[in-house]
């Protein structure tokens, strides 16, 4: 079908806008990027804007000099992987046996659960809490405590009561059990939630940072946020001490690298899941 004039002027005007909102959102990474890569000085006096001047990877070769970090990658990695897979699964089960209309107690349940979004004890009774149950300095001080989210918990929920009951029904006269309906029916068909909550839990983890500070004392055992801005602190503090921009730690592109290093991993990874949050639930589930 040929185009009118003004279909053409309105496309037109539609790739300027979107062309214009991909570099507005796009120039703080590459000014992120670019001021990591140059030299101190440059970047002091303000001339670093899309690519680097004075290009070095001083900034980065002080960084990984620190041996903490690798025990920081270690820690995360940790996290990320052993955390948000307890983290799904138990949000899973519980939102599954919530889905249930007939399930006994379960207005009561729900409304403890909303209750925690709205009140919740306070810094000192968690950390006797941890203290209690023998975590501090344990890396599941940071897993166990925040196993499943409210918010996430109520999402799943919603998001099982969707599923068609004759589904449920006709697994159920097949023969499955309770777990059978739910792993080999309900999981599968529920793979787009599953997925954008797991990303919710896994950032949550990467991001770990307040909770490590309260649990954990052992530097072996902090997560690479923590690490991060420990090494920050320290070059600040040799910075201040020696006051010379020009031959000494190179400041601004430290900082800069830092947010390389724990934004990198999250934008590689993401790509590889992001198809699952346009898929609907029910493609595939009923046919004929």
């Amino acid at each position: 079908m040929r185009q009118t004039k003004g279909e053409k002027i309105f496309e037109v005007f539609n790739v300027i806008i979107m062309c214009l909102l991909a570099l507005v959102t796009l120039y703080p990474m590459i000014n992120v990027l670019a001021v990591s890569l140059s030299r101190n000085d440059y970047v002091v006096r303000g001339e670093v804007t899309f690519y680097p001047i004075g290009f070095t990877l001083k900034a980065y070769n002080y960084l990984f000099k620190f041996s903490t970090i690798l025990d920081g990658y270690r820690n995360t990695l940790f996290l990320v992987i052993v955390g948000t897979a307890l983290n799904l699964f138990f949000t899973a089960m519980t939102a599954y046996a919530l889905s249930k209309r007939d399930l006994i107690g379960r207005n009561l349940f729900l409304f403890l659960i909303v209750f925690t979004m709205m009140f919740g004890g306070g810094m000192i009774p968690n950390y006797l809490l941890v203290k209690d149950l023998h975590l501090i300095n344990s890396l599941w001080s940071l897993i166990l405590p925040g196993t499943i989210s409210a918010y996430n918990l109520i999402i799943m929920k919603n998001f099982f009561q969707a599923i068609p009951r004759e589904l449920i029904e006709s697994s159920r006269i097949d023969g499955l059990s309770e777990m059978g309906i739910l792993f080999r029916m309900v999981i599968p068909l529920s793979l787009p939630a599953l997925t954008t909550i797991g990303l919710f839990y896994a950032v949550g983890h990467w991001n770990s940072f307040f909770d490590a500070i309260i649990y954990i004392n052992n530097k072996k055992k902090w997560p690479l946020q923590l690490i991060l801005r420990d090494i920050l602190f320290f070059a600040d503090t040799q910075q201040a001490l020696t006051d010379d921009i020009s031959t000494n730690i190179p400041l601004e592109p430290l900082k800069m690298a830092t947010v390389i290093g724990t934004t990198l991993p999250v934008l590689v990874f993401y790509p590889f899941i992001q198809k699952y949050f346009v898929k609907g639930v029910m493609i595939g589930s009923v046919k004929g």
